[in-house]
């Protein structure tokens, strides 16, 4: 798919939706922490990784943008420090005018209330007022990956971002991981339209009858017993 038609399609799903869509592929679900966050609440963005990995400068983040492609964005790697911001409103005002779609900061960031002006998506784990406090020696491949949390990205990797948070999911499945997210988001939708309409999950999904299963066949797991009715409430 192209950057056209994934955002569009990403603008009617979640991260959560693509998540479960991970699950049910059997891939590995590659989130980002639970603290990184975006500076402003509702931001999302979709784009292809740019990775970089700070090691005190701000050049190799120039750099990145040399070789990124509009739509793409801006991975940076700081080790997911809480010392020192690496990223300040220059750096997001450079990425907003090289095109892309936001970045992603295993670190922090500083200088919130004007990248809240830019209004170009970025998610980090937090803002703290100094800038980076020392200058390390770069790495040769410091544009070859990124590490987020217990992850490792590259540019073989889409990011995905909303108030859920950041996920990371191979660009060479992202047709199907999109067409399961979609069918999971319908079977969920129709699942919710039901509830409000009196009609209870547990009635939906047959709870009484996985108990009465449950009780000849104790290794039954409730997954197992969805995937048998078409729920879709847990992948």
């Amino acid at each position: 798919m192209d950057q056209q038609d994934l955002r569009r399609r990403f603008g009617t799903l979640t991260t959560a939706h693509l998540a479960d869509a991970c699950i049910r592929a059997q891939l590995p679900v590659r989130c980002g922490p639970a603290l990184l966050r975006a500076v402003v609440p509702g931001g999302r963005l979709i784009g292809r990784a740019s990775p970089s990995r700070h090691a005190g400068s701000v050049d190799v983040f120039l750099e990145a943008f040399e070789r990124a492609e509009p739509g793409d964005v801006l991975v940076v790697d700081n080790g997911g420090r809480l010392d020192e911001a690496c990223v300040g409103d220059l750096v997001v005002l450079e990425a907003q005018a090289a095109g892309l779609a936001g970045i992603v900061i295993w670190g922090l960031h500083r200088d919130t209330a004007d990248i809240r002006a830019i209004g170009l998506p970025v998610f980090s784990l937090g803002a703290i007022p100094t800038g980076p406090l020392r200058l390390d020696p770069r790495p040769h491949d410091a544009m070859d990956s990124a590490t987020v949390g217990d992850w490792t990205v590259s540019r073989d990797d889409l990011v995905l971002g909303d108030d859920d948070g950041v996920l990371f999911v191979p660009a060479t499945r992202a047709a199907d991981l999109f067409g399961l997210a979609e069918k999971i988001r319908d079977t969920e939708r129709r699942q919710a339209e039901r509830i409000r309409a009196g009609d209870s999950l547990r009635g939906q999904v047959r709870f009484d009858a996985y108990l009465a299963r449950r009780r000849e066949t104790p290794s039954l797991t409730f997954r197992e017993h969805l995937r048998a009715v078409g729920g879709a409430i847990e992948e």
